[in-house]
C-alpha cells in the first residue's frame, strides 16, 4: 500500500514562501551538499540571572508514527495533485514495479511532472519518462518504457542486468568467478550497452523545454561523493554511471572523474529533489525492501540482506532530514511513498537479477496497482484509504508474451 510520510498543509499563499525557506534550510542541514552551513548569527548576550534556579525535570514526549498507515489527504488540497515530482529508486529488475507506477501515473491528463530524480535502474526509467513526455507527450513515454521492459525480458542477458544496475547495490550476492568479482575484467566493453541505452533514449530530447527536469546520481570514486546530472549534461555515459556495477564493469569516465553505481551515495536524491523542485508534492518510489522477518543463515541470503539494509541506509537518512525540515519550516510539503514490498510477497526473498517474465509481469501489474490505490486513496473527502494488497481498478498491460 502507499504510505504518507508528511502530510500536513498551509495556505495557497504562503506555498511559495514556505518552500523557499525550507530550501533554505536543507542546504544549511544537507550534509550531502558540499558547502559548509553559514555561521549562526552572533546571539545578545542576556543579563546574569540574580540567583541560581535548579533546573526542573523537563518530560520528553516520544511521538510514534504509524509508518504504514496513510492518511487521507486533506479536503482544502486538491487529490490528486496536478503537479508531481518523483523519486525513483534503484534496485534491478524490481524497477519494472516503478514501470508499473508510472504507466498509471501517465494515464492522468491533469497530472503534470515536473521533476525527476532517480539512480541505477531508478535512472533509466527516469530518462525513458522524461524523454518520451519531451518528445511525443504521455503516449510516447508509455511507449518508450513498455518497449524498454519487454525487450529487457526477451533479451534476458547479462548485458540486460547490467543496462538496470542489478548487480549493485541490491544484486550484488550475485557468485561469480574470483576474476569477474575483483572487477578486472570487464565482459562487455562500453559501446554495446551504450548503444542498447541510445536505443530507446533520445538523449538530445531531454535538453528540451518540454522535458521535465531530470536529476541523476552517479557515485564519484575519487572521494564517494554523489554527483548529481542535470538535463543539460546527461549522455549516454551519464546513464551508465548511474547503473555501473563496480564488481563486473570498469568504472565510468565522464570529464576525468571515474563513477560507479548511483545508489551507493543516494538511492534515490530526495533531499536535492526537495530542494530543486518547484513543486510540494513529491513521490517516492521505492523497490529495496526495508522489512524481512526471515533471519538468513547462508551466505547468499546474509549477503542479499545486508545489501538491502545498505541500499535503504541514505534514503532512510534522507526522509528523516526532509520530516525535520518539514516540520520546521515546511509545512506545505506533501511527501508519499508507495513501497513495492507492500504489493509483492516475499519480495525480501527474491532477487534483483531475476528476468524471469513471469516476475517482470508481477511487478509491472503491482505497480499499477499500488500506482492505483495511491491516486484513488482521496478521491472521496473524508474516505478511508484502500487497504493494503486491495486493488481498485482492473489493472490493463502490455503484451508480454
Amino acid at each position: 500500500m502507499s504510505e504518507k510520510i508528511v502530510g500536513a498543509q498551509i495556505d495557497g499563499g504562503s506555498q511559495g514562501a514556505a518552500r523557499t525557506a525550507a530550501s533554505r534550510l536543507l542546504f544549511a542541514t544537507d550534509i550531502w551538499a558540499g558547502a559548509p552551513a553559514p555561521a549562526p548569527e552572533p546571539a545578545s548576550v542576556p543579563p546574569p540571572p540574580p540567583a541560581p534556579v535548579a533546573p526542573t525535570p523537563c518530560p520528553v514526549e516520544v511521538i510514534a508514527v504509524a509508518a504504514r498507515i496513510a492518511p487521507t489527504p486533506a479536503p482544502s488540497r486538491q487529490w490528486p495533485p496536478q503537479k508531481l515530482s518523483l523519486a525513483l529508486q534503484g534496485g534491478g529488475t524490481f524497477a519494472a514495479f516503478t514501470w508499473g507506477v508510472l504507466e498509471r501515473l501517465l494515464e492522468e491528463p491533469d497530472i503534470a511532472i515536473d521533476t525527476i530524480s532517480g539512480a541505477s535502474a531508478g535512472a533509466i526509467n527516469a530518462l525513458l519518462l522524461a524523454g518520451g513526455l519531451a518528445e511525443g507527450g504521455r503516449e510516447a513515454a508509455r511507449s518508450r518504457l513498455n518497449r524498454f521492459w519487454v525487450r529487457l525480458m526477451h533479451e534476458a542477458s547479462f548485458r540486460s542486468l547490467m543496462l538496470v544496475g542489478g548487480f549493485s547495490p541490491a544484486g550484488s550476492s550475485v557468485a561469480f568467478g574470483p576474476t569477474l568479482r575483483s572487477g578486472q575484467f570487464d565482459p562487455f566493453d562500453l559501446d554495446p550497452l551504450r548503444q542498447a541505452l541510445s536505443r530507446d533514449i533520445n538523449f538530445a530530447a531531454l535538453r528540451a523545454a518540454k522535458s521535465p527536469k531530470l536529476l541523476i546520481a552517479a557515485t564519484r570514486i575519487r572521494d564517494g561523493q554523489q554527483q548529481i546530472f542535470r538535463n543539460d549534461a546527461i549522455t549516454a555515459d551519464v546513464a551508465l554511471a548511474s547503473t555501473c556495477p563496480p564488481l563486473v564493469h570498469c568504472a565510468v569516465e565522464i570529464d576525468g572523474e571515474a563513477y560507479w553505481d548511483g545508489g551507493f551515495g543516494g538511492n534515490p536524491p530526495l533531499v536535492r529533489l526537495v530542494q530543486e523542485t518547484a513543486v510540494t508534492d513529491v513521490l517516492l518510489v521505492q523497490l529495496t525492501p526495508s522489512r524481512d522477518s526471515y533471519v538468513p543463515i547462508t551466505l547468499a541470503a546474509i549477503d542479499r540482506r545486508l545489501d538491502q539494509i545498505a541500499a535503504n541506509a541514505a534514503l532512510n537518512a534522507e526522509v528523516a532530514a526532509i520530516a525535520w525540515a518539514q516540520a520546521q519550516t515546511a509545512p506545505s510539503l506533501r511527501l508519499s511513498r508507495i513501497a513495492a514490498e507492500d504489493s509483492v510477497d516475499g519480495l525480501a526473498q527474491r532477487s534483483s537479477t531475476d528476468l524471469g517474465r513471469g516476475f517482470i509481469r508481477l511487478l509491472h501489474r503491482s505497480g499499477r496497482e499500488a500506482a492505483e490505490r495511491w491516486l484513488n486513496q482521496g478521491t472521496v473527502a473524508g474516505a478511508t484509504p484502500p487497504a493494503s494488497g486491495q486493488s481498485t481498478a482492473a489493472a490493463s498491460e502490455p503484451a508480454l508474451a
